[in-house]
Order: structure tokens, then C-alpha cells, then sequence
């Protein structure tokens, strides 16, 4: 299996943490030279480190904006204006009840998790397709996309318009050797993990713990893997995807859910 990306040039957008940073390193570790995106200029060299202590061959550069604007995603292409992979990982996710959900609410949850993919996929995917022979895009989704949240209707809404925009886009490849596709992880213990349900179980007058063991015998009852999964777990799926061994799949949304979503197609 040929998982070799030397010589190619990804941008994870959303990597200084969790799985945009496990897919960069990833990335790196398979050969790849990495864009590293960030907001702010030490959580983005921070990562570069990280990367490059596990990749200490690796190349990585910085790109320090916030693509949850047109202004930010416009910079970014100024500055990279070709590559050979992107990664559309940058999210938000927040719990609010259906009726507390402002319309700014729903106003930032788009313009972060579906536009920055919008803006970068229109244009890093017609430059792979006017002047590359091979280019890899994938939506990093969720679960969530397809097992409608209760707890967050309007996250759940961002999600499954990344599936319908991946697959629109990857019917622009047509027999070429370019493909988009998406991923569709389930719960991940990421960094922000433990502070956030920390928040939420001082406020439910409970304890962690016991918010932990209620997402998979309340919240996510169905899932096989009755645990999180690591950033790295959800990474691995990501980088085949971007790698030449995945050639054959293309428009195709792939679960890492954990077996959540019950439906086997």
C-alpha cells in the first residue's frame, strides 16, 4: 500500500489541536510538508513542534488567520495559493437548546464550519484541476451530520451541509485523479474535552465522570465502541484518504463514528 506523500504540500485548516493536529503530524509522518492554521502565532508554532518532534524531518509552515471569514481564507490563498491537499477540519460546536439558539448562533456556525471549506475548496480544488494531475480534498463532518443532536440542532445542520458540498464538489473530478471526500468521526477526546465538560457538569450540578459514562448510555446509546475515540484514531482514516492508496474512493462519506450511526449504508 503506497501511503508515500513526498513532495506533496497539505493544508489542515484548524490543526494546532485535536484532529487537526494528529492529521498534520500525520501527514507530516507520511512525508507530507504541512500548513499548520491557526488563529493565534504561538498555538500554531506550538504545533509546528509537535509535529516536528514526531516528524523531525518534516517541513511545516505557519499560517496564522481565522478562515471563519472571507478576509481570512482570502489571505491564506494569497499566501499559499497551491497545494496538493487540503484538510477541511476547522469547527465550532457548541451545546444550546433548540429555542436558545440565536440567529448569530447560527450565523457563526455556518460561516466556520460550512464557508471556510467553501472559500478554500472553490479555490484549491480548481487549481488542482487546471494545473495538477493529482490532488486529495476532504470535509472533516461528524456523527452528527446524520444522527440529528438534539443538544445542538444548528451544529448538526453545519455538518451534514459539509457532506452535500463535498460530494457537489467531487462531482467536478470526473475522470481525473483528483477526489473530495468526508469524514464522519463520532465522539473524540480532544484537549478541550475535560474543560468543557468540566463547564457543562458544574452547571448540571454533576461530575465529569459522570457525563462521560452518560454519552454513550444516554447521549450516544448505539455506539459499538462505547468510548471516545483518540484524535489520532479519527486521523488515521483521514490521511488514507489522502494518500495515493485511496484513489478508487471518491464522493464518498466515511464513518469513524464508532458505530453510532446505525444504518450500514
Amino acid at each position: 500500500m503506497n501511503l508515500d506523500l513526498a513532495g506533496k504540500l497539505a493544508l489542515v485548516t484548524g490543526s494546532t489541536r485535536g484532529i487537526g493536529l494528529a492529521t498534520a503530524s500525520g501527514l507530516a509522518q507520511l512525508g507530507a510538508e504541512v500548513i499548520v492554521n491557526g488563529r493565534e502565532a504561538t498555538a500554531v508554532a506550538d504545533a509546528i513542534a509537535k509535529i516536528q518532534q514526531a516528524a523531525p524531518a518534516a517541513r511545516a509552515h505557519a499560517a496564522v488567520f481565522d478562515l471563519g471569514s472571507a478576509e481570512g481564507c482570502a489571505g491564506l490563498v494569497a499566501q499559499f495559493p497551491e497545494i496538493d491537499i487540503l484538510v477541511n477540519n476547522l469547527g465550532i460546536y457548541e451545546p444550546k437548546a433548540f429555542f436558545d439558539i440565536e440567529d448569530d448562533d447560527w450565523t457563526r456556525m455556518f460561516e466556520v464550519n460550512v464557508m471556510s471549506g467553501v472559500r478554500l475548496t472553490r479555490h484549491y480544488l480548481k487549481r488542482m484541476l487546471d494545473h495538477k494531475e493529482w490532488g486529495r480534498v476532504v470535509f472533516v463532518s461528524s456523527e452528527s451530520a446524520v444522527f440529528v443532536p438534539k443538544e445542538m440542532v444548528h451544529y448538526g445542520f453545519s455538518k451534514a451541509a459539509q457532506l452535500y458540498i463535498a460530494r457537489g464538489a467531487a462531482e467536478q473530478t470526473r475522470a481525473t485523479s483528483i477526489t473530495v471526500n468526508s469524514v464522519l468521526p463520532g465522539p473524540t477526546w480532544v484537549e478541550m474535552a475535560p474543560v468543557r465538560l468540566a463547564a457543562r457538569a458544574k452547571g448540571m450540578g454533576t461530575t465529569v465522570d459522570d457525563l462521560v459514562a452518560r454519552t454513550f448510555s444516554e447521549r450516544r446509546p448505539a455506539s459499538l465502541l462505547q468510548r471516545y475515540a483518540a484524535p489520532e484514531e479519527i486521523a488515521n482514516l483521514i490521511c488514507y484518504l489522502c494518500s495515493k492508496a485511496s484513489s478508487a474512493t471518491n464522493g464518498a462519506a466515511l464513518r469513524v463514528d464508532g458505530g453510532i450511526v446505525t444504518n450500514p449504508f
